[in-house]
C-alpha cells in the first residue's frame, strides 16, 4: 500500500511561454502535436486542472501552494466525530458543484483522443467521474469516486446523493447556507458551530462510519489501482500529464517511473509542477483549449 503525502514545491525550469497567439505558443503546440504523433500510445495522467472549466475549483496556485486549507486527513476523519460533523456539513453544501458538473473541453478532447487510438490509458487523480461521462473507457480512478459512500465497518456502499438527502432531512437549516464550493465537494463554512449537525451511521451494521469512497490525504491508494496504472504505463510509448501539479506522490510516482524507464513526458499545466525537471516538453497553457486543439489536429 502506498500513502498519499503532501509536499512543498521545489523550483524548476521555466515553461514555454507567450500569449495564446504568440509565436512561442504556436511553436509549443506544434511540439506537442509532434510529440503525440511520434509517441502514438499515450498514457494520460490528469488532475484538478482538467475540471476547472466545469465549475469545480482546483487546489493549488501557480507555484503549487494550497489556495485554501488542505483537505481533511483520513486519520482525523476516522478518529473524531467532530471532524465528521464538520466534513458532512460542508459537504452537504459544497457537493452540489460536483453533482451539477458536466464534462468540459478537456474531458471531451481526451475521450476523442482515446477514440482516435492515441490514448491507451487514462489515470485520473480526480474523483468527479467526468472522464467516463465524456466517453473515455480506459480510465483508472486512482483516488476513487466521490458519488459513492462506503461503511468503514461492514463495507456496505450506497449512492452519496441518497445519504445527502437523509442528512438534509435531519439538518434542514443548513440548506439555507450559501458558500463557495471547494475542489473536494465541500464548502467554505469555517467559523460555524458544527456540534449540532446530525451525522448518520450505517444502518446495516448499526455503528459503521460512512465515508466517501475516495482516498483521503493520509489514506492508502489500493494496490490494485496502483499496479494497473503501472502496467498501463509499461505498455505506453510516453506519458502526458494534463492539469496536475503532481504535488502529491500518488501522481508524481508515475512521472518518476516514466523518467526511470526512459519514456518521454509532456505536460500541459498552468504554473510550477513537481515534475518540471522530468519533462521533455511543458506547455504553460489552458488544458481544455490545448487538448481540444490537439484532438482536432490529430483527428
Amino acid at each position: 500500500m502506498t500513502t498519499i503525502n503532501d509536499i512543498r514545491p521545489t523550483p524548476g525550469p521555466g515553461p514555454a511561454s507567450g500569449g495564446p497567439g504568440s509565436a512561442a505558443a504556436q511553436a509549443a503546440f506544434q511540439a506537442l502535436q509532434a510529440f503525440a504523433e511520434r509517441y502514438p500510445r499515450l498514457m494520460v495522467l490528469t488532475g484538478a486542472g482538467v475540471s476547472t472549466d466545469c465549475g469545480i475549483p482546483d487546489y493549488r496556485d501557480a507555484m503549487g501552494a494550497w489556495k485554501r486549507s488542505p483537505p481533511v486527513r483520513h486519520q482525523a476523519f476516522m478518529a473524531s466525530a467532530a471532524t465528521r460533523q464538520r466534513y458532512w456539513a460542508r459537504s452537504l453544501i459544497g457537493f452540489r458543484a460536483i453533482e451539477v458538473a458536466r464534462p468540459g473541453p478537456a474531458h471531451r478532447a481526451l475521450a476523442r483522443l482515446e477514440a482516435l487510438g492515441h490514448v491507451t490509458a487514462l489515470v485520473t487523480q480526480n474523483v468527479d467521474g467526468l472522464h467516463q461521462r465524456a466517453g473515455s473507457r480506459r480510465v483508472i480512478d486512482l483516488h476513487g469516486r466521490a458519488e459513492i459512500v462506503r461503511c468503514m465497518g461492514c463495507g456496505a456502499s450506497r449512492m452519496r446523493h441518497a445519504l445527502h438527502r437523509e442528512l438534509a432531512e435531519r439538518n434542514p437549516d443548513w440548506l439555507k447556507l450559501d458558500a463557495a464550493a471547494g475542489p473536494d465537494g465541500d464548502a467554505d463554512l469555517d467559523g460555524l458551530d458544527f456540534s449540532r449537525f446530525e451525522i448518520l451511521d450505517c444502518t446495516r451494521c448499526g455503528e459503521g462510519i460512512w465515508k466517501p469512497d475516495v482516498v483521503f490525504f493520509g489514506d492508502n491508494v489500493p494496490r490494485t489501482r496502483v499496479d494497473a496504472a503501472f502496467a498501463a504505463l509499461a505498455e505506453a510509448d510516453a506519458l502526458l500529464v494534463a492539469g496536475s501539479s503532481l504535488m502529491v506522490y500518488s501522481g508524481f510516482r508515475f512521472a518518476r517511473q516514466a523518467a526511470r524507464d526512459g519514456k518521454p513526458i509532456a505536460c500541459i499545466n498552468r504554473g510550477h509542477t513537481r515534475g518540471d525537471l522530468l519533462y521533455s516538453l511543458k506547455l504553460d497553457a489552458a488544458t481544455g483549449e490545448t487538448l481540444t486543439a490537439l484532438a482536432e489536429a490529430l483527428g
